[in-house]
């Protein structure tokens, strides 16, 4: 013989998901409840004939099913056992369904087999009583995606299988799957994997690989495995994998491997927009995207600290909580004591519509950017409830008094001749009326103000109207207490016969009507409509005009909104109201 003998075949390499999968029910991370009943139904005799196992990827549901096909036809050890649930592992039955190869332990995979020929495959492998084992177990795979045919072909069967049969289905959509095959099965909803417990599992295995891992690298692990071992593990593999023997894997490791940005990082962002300081955001943002992070990744963590932050802002206790890191315990503690709830979910809203935003740009750098910026110019404005809420503590505490509500939904006063911001409404005609009551949300007594009341006479604090059939018994009632309640006033409001003005909704059509008919004879617009058959006036904007569609009323002797374009660009070039603006 020439050479060296030939080496020995290496051991194949199984990755972490493969080699960790639990063996029993005592290995299974955050399922007590399935555990517990199962324990007791083995326990007691009293196995269901079918099973439905519900939930998100990698928790484990084909797991369960093995181990449950091992529980049902374990013999132990010495081969006399019965059905147990803890199976032994070393009977001929056991190690056959650990390695897949046992011939009365059926797994189909429905997303492939799903249609009714080959139910009638297992209807007929039911018939026959099982070679090897105790029990044939069938278990499918994603069952939800079976034909219609092919569910209406089992139900027969599932519901009087043989005593030597037992079905065991997996799903991740359970609401595809009929009520008729639900009712025939002992469902068990498996739960997603806290955090926590993640991190002790990725921890415990890392251990056993020989690794060391920082702290706060496991809970990214975790976080992105969102809830799953299986995507977990596969993440803790491809980390010990780019790491050096003998060396810990890292915190700055793990966020590159994952495209994240440093959790600081996402704090200092949230911080920086909050405060409204955009330059200093999007220096933030250039740090991040040099080292490799997504912008879209960035605004994705943000909006998860903001769910974080108003969790601690309901709920304060959770600040002492071992369940969330440090970072969140300690700083967002303190965003949850500065920020208010209206806040928060304004930044929510805004978060989710970017994110989305970002999804669909062609730059996602520049679209992330573009969200952050709007952020932090709104992030200082104060919700409407909040000014309301400050226009109504004002009024009560004897306010500046000449201070009228605006339509628009800002209020002014004039100082020197010049309009500044100020509190406390005065009510000085009955669109403010109405405008005061779209801000305090009272959606159905507003759409009475504007569709079925007809003013008969203002004279504050007494107001006279005619209301039409439709018009709620209490509606006066409602409509005094609410300007009571934001002036310091007490209101009357008379109900009349007298016929009054048209209501608010009749005058806002009366005047787009009218608009629309200057519109349409101006020379341009008529040479449009030529030029373009089919063409058709969709709407006219006035930057004039109030909610309400009616020209706006003057403020303090004269004052109007402010100006902005000179008469001849406002009639063909109104502002612009494509671009969202902050509710």
């Amino acid at each position: 013989m020439f050479g060296d003998a030939p080496a020995a075949a290496a051991t194949p390499y199984r990755v972490l998901a493969r080699k960790y999968r639990p063996m029993g029910f005592a290995d299974l991370i955050g399922q007590e409840a399935m555990v517990r009943t199962l324990r007791n139904a083995f326990a007691q005799g009293r196995v269901a004939h079918a099973f439905m196992l519900t939930g998100v990827r990698g928790v484990g549901k084909t797991t369960t099913a093995r181990i449950i096909a091992r529980a049902l036809n374990c013999t132990g050890p010495d081969d006399q056992g019965g059905p147990t649930v803890e199976p032994c592992g070393v009977c001929a039955n056991c190690r056959a369904i650990m390695a897949d190869r046992h011939p009365d332990v059926v797994e189909m995979d429905a997303a492939s087999t799903n249609g009714i020929d080959d139910v009638r495959e297992i209807i007929e492998a039911v018939r026959f009583r099982p070679m090897q084992a105790r029990t044939k177990v069938f278990v499918l795979d994603e069952v939800h995606m079976l034909s219609k045919p092919a569910f209406n072909a089992l139900l027969k069967t599932l519901e009087e299988p043989p005593p030597h049969v037992k079905f065991i289905f997996a799903t991740t959509e359970i609401r595809k799957v009929p009520v008729t095959v639900l009712s025939r099965c002992q469902r068990f909803d498996l739960r997603r994997i806290s955090v926590a417990e993640l991190s002790g599992l990725f921890g415990r295995i890392a251990l056993q690989e020989g690794m060391g891992i920082a702290p706060e690298a496991l809970t990214l692990i975790a976080r992105a495995a969102d809830g799953s071992a299986r995507d977990g593990l596969s993440l803790l593999d491809q980390a010990i994998a780019q790491t050096e023997a003998g060396q810990r894997i890292e915190t700055s490791a793990v966020s590159e491997m994952l495209g994240l940005a440093d959790r600081e990082a996402v704090f200092d962002l949230f911080e920086a927009v909050m405060a409204g300081r955009p330059a200093e955001a999007l220096a933030l943002t250039d740090r991040a995207h040099e080292r490799g992070a997504d912008l879209g990744v960035m605004l994705a963590d943000m909006l998860d600290l903001v769910h974080t932050v108003t969790r601690l802002k309901s709920i304060p206790g959770l600040k002492d909580s071992t369940e969330l890191p440090e970072a969140e315990r300690t700083r967002g503690a303190e965003f949850a004591a500065r920020l208010s709830i209206p806040v928060l979910g304004r930044a929510w809203q805004m978060l989710l519509k970017g994110i989305a935003e970002v999804e669909q740009a062609p730059d996602r750098r520049a679209a992330g950017e573009m969200v952050l910026i709007r952020l932090c110019h709104v992030a200082d404005m104060p919700p409407p409830g909040d000014l309301v809420r400050r226009l109504t503590e004002a009024a009560a505490q004897g306010g500046p008094p000449n201070v009228p509500f605006s339509p628009g939904g800002g209020t002014r006063a004039v100082a020197n001749g010049a309009p500044m911001q100020s509190a406390a409404p005065r009510i000085s005609s009955f669109r403010e009326v109405a405008a005061l009551v779209s801000a305090s949300r009272e959606p159905t007594l507003h759409a009475h103000l504007l569709h079925s009341v007809h003013l008969v006479r203002f004279a504050p604090p007494v107001i006279e109207l005619r209301p039409q059939a439709d018009t709620p018994r209490d509606f006066a009632a409602r409509l005094a207490a609410l300007l009571q309640e934001a002036t310091g006033t007490r209101w009357t409001i008379a109900l009349s016969t007298v016929e009054g003005e048209a209501t608010l909704a009749e005058q806002g059509n009366a005047a787009d009507q009218a608009r629309r008919k200057v519109a349409a004879e101006h020379p341009l617009v008529k040479a449009i409509l030529t030029a373009f058959p089919g063409a058709r006036i969709e709407a006219v904007r006035d930057a004039g005009t109030d909610a309400y569609g009616l020209p706006m009323e003057p403020i303090l002797g004269g004052a109007h909104a402010d100006p902005v374009m000179d008469d001849d660009m406002m009639e063909f070039a109104p502002l612009d109201e494509f671009f969202d603006q902050p509710e």
